[in-house]
């Protein structure tokens, strides 16, 4: 990001010698070969028309202007016009200063100027356990948080409890049944009700809490006190699960909330007033059509019950109510036919498109050893998150969920996971981390201090692996924002694993205690903190220790 600043005002200069603006669409970034330069820009050929001149001349012109700039060692025109940049061997080392004085704000930036954004993700309904496809949504959704703080943004996190519907009373229902049953009475399970061990746990609780008095209640009252009682503990348990994954909300929001107090009927209200809401055949019905849906949807039923649809959109009324200018969503990949009509809801608040965001989460493929694992709530045949946590630990599972795109299919092996090997890629980057700090532990034994910013002799990193250490060190907070931008911090995940690789690489290559060259020493010591910080760092946005044993 400093090298394409750098740049930009670079070629600002050069084209206004040259009594020109540089265009808004200028490109300026790495070429995907090193041997083209640092940096490669393609003002010329936006220019060329308006200087009247073929495209490789106007940049032959603008090449001559940039090379009386002190940060740049040559540049090189190619192609049908691209003007390649070499930036001094100065310019990249000053990369370590830069980084050992900003510490943990290196990365940061005022990308989103204090927006208000609202994050809502998990949001699972509270009928069981946290399942490991919970887990990555978690991952993603925390990550994406903390990226966007990095960027300037002023964020909330949400968790959307569904508390009222049919799963809430089919979970009810579940315990009733086991309850029924644990008290001699013959009945069968619910159909479509849940299954897992933890229902008959939770039947067992509503028995210590309540004896036999469900018995001799009326079959609503008693349905009523084993929804409640279920939700109660299973809330609890996904708060902890989350909390232990290193995942805060905000704010836990309740939907039955929404109808107590009055919030989707002021909806309906303000649906109705703008004629996109109207009542035909006892249903109240949302004019989708105006927004190029194939046909209107039921908001309230003619039996008067709501559907889901009816409560995300007062939900998402009160997000806006609430000020944000920007709402984010995690939704699991199958709700991705849903993604339209909320968007036209969101038009239908008054809104922009483009101020609901939604990121989809896809399943994720566990497998143990290779073998598949099954995982489904209601059978209750899944591996929990707080298994599978307990199993691999919260670096690996966070870092595993977040290091492909969360649209993206993923098979997570567990055995792989545990595994202190470079094929697991956690352990492969926070060794990186590990392996700087041994170095630091060997330096302190030989009476050496780490130097801070300006306290090496730079110039001494002088080699090809040195410039490639630089040269990614200095683009980290362009990943960043890149993950700010999409929403994706799978793209702090993939730039962790390519530094990781180059440090161990550089590791291999080059002694960094040199007791003969104190000078070398304190330089590479230098790039190594620049390194081990800008690891911190990243893997702070995911969530992840950057420790200093393994």
């Amino acid at each position: 990001m400093r090298a394409q600043t750098y740049l930009r005002q670079a070629m600002e200069r050069a084209v206004s010698s040259l009594d020109m603006a540089l265009p808004e669409k200028t490109v300026i970034e790495p070429p995907k070969d090193k041997k083209f330069g640092d940096l490669a820009c393609n003002a010329a050929m936006l220019l060329a028309k308006q200087a009247g001149k073929p495209p490789r001349e106007l940049a032959g012109a603008i090449k001559d202007v940039l090379e009386q700039e002190a940060e740049i060692d040559s540049v090189e025109v190619a192609g049908p016009g691209f003007i390649n940049v070499f930036l001094s061997p100065a310019f990249w080392r000053a990369t370590v200063d830069d980084i050992l004085a900003k510490g943990g704000g290196y990365g940061l930036s005022d990308l989103g100027a204090g927006k208000k954004v609202q994050v809502e993700f998990v949001s699972a309904n509270p009928t069981g356990p946290l399942h490991i496809g919970h887990g990555r949504g978690a991952a993603v959704g925390d990550s994406i948080a903390r990226v966007l703080r990095a960027a300037g943004y002023e964020v909330e996190t949400e968790y959307y409890i569904n508390d009222a519907g049919r799963q809430m009373n089919l979970l009810g229902a579940s315990i009733l049944a086991r309850y029924y049953q644990f008290q001699g009475r013959d009945v069968p399970m619910v159909e479509d009700g849940y299954q897992g061990e933890y229902i008959k746990d939770h039947a067992r609780e509503v028995i210590e809490e309540h004896d036999g008095r469900l018995l001799d209640m009326d079959e609503m009252e008693a349905l009523a006190i084993c929804r409640e009682h279920g939700m109660k503990v299973i809330l609890e348990g996904i708060q902890k699960d989350l909390q232990d994954f290193k995942v805060d909300h905000d704010v836990w929001f309740s939907e039955r909330s929404l109808t107590e107090a009055g919030k989707v009927e002021e909806t309906f209200a303000l649906l109705k007033e703008r004629d996109l809401a109207y009542e035909e055949d006892g249903a109240l019905w949302f004019r989708s059509t105006a927004f190029g849906d194939d046909k209107d949807r039921v908001l309230r039923k003619s039996t008067g019950e709501l559907t889901y649809f009816a409560s995300d959109i007062a939900y998402h009324d009160d997000k806006y109510r609430r000020g944000f200018d920007l709402v984010i969503d995690v939704w699991g990949a199958d709700h991705h036919g849903y993604v339209p009509r909320m968007k036209a809801a969101v038009e239908a608040l008054g809104k922009e498109r483009d101020q609901l965001h939604v990121v989809l989460v896809q399943l994720v493929n566990l497998l143990r050893g290779g073998e598949q694992v099954a995982m489904s709530t209601r059978a209750g045949t899944f591996e929990t998150l707080g298994d599978v946590v307990d199993e691999v630990g919260v670096d690996a599972a966070r870092f595993i969920f977040l290091s492909r795109k969360a649209d993206s299919k993923l098979d997570v092996d567990l055995e792989l996971l545990k595994q202190q090997s470079m094929d697991n890629p956690v352990y492969y980057v926070q060794y990186a981390s590990a392996r700087i700090s041994s170095v630091f532990r060997k330096a302190s034994d030989q009476g050496l201090d780490l130097p801070g910013a300006g306290g090496a002799d730079l110039s001494r990193l002088d080699t090809e692996a040195d410039m490639d250490l630089l040269r990614f060190l200095e683009r980290y907070p362009g990943y960043v924002e890149a993950a700010a931008r999409t929403f994706s911090a799978h793209h702090v995940a993939t730039y962790l694993l390519e530094l990781a690789g180059l440090l161990h690489r550089y590791y291999t290559v080059n002694k960094v205690l040199t007791p003969d060259d104190p000078d070398l020493t304190r330089s590479r010591l230098a790039l190594l903190a620049a390194v081990r910080r800008v690891l911190a760092n990243g893997l702070g946005l995911l969530g992840v220790e950057a420790p200093e044993k393994m």
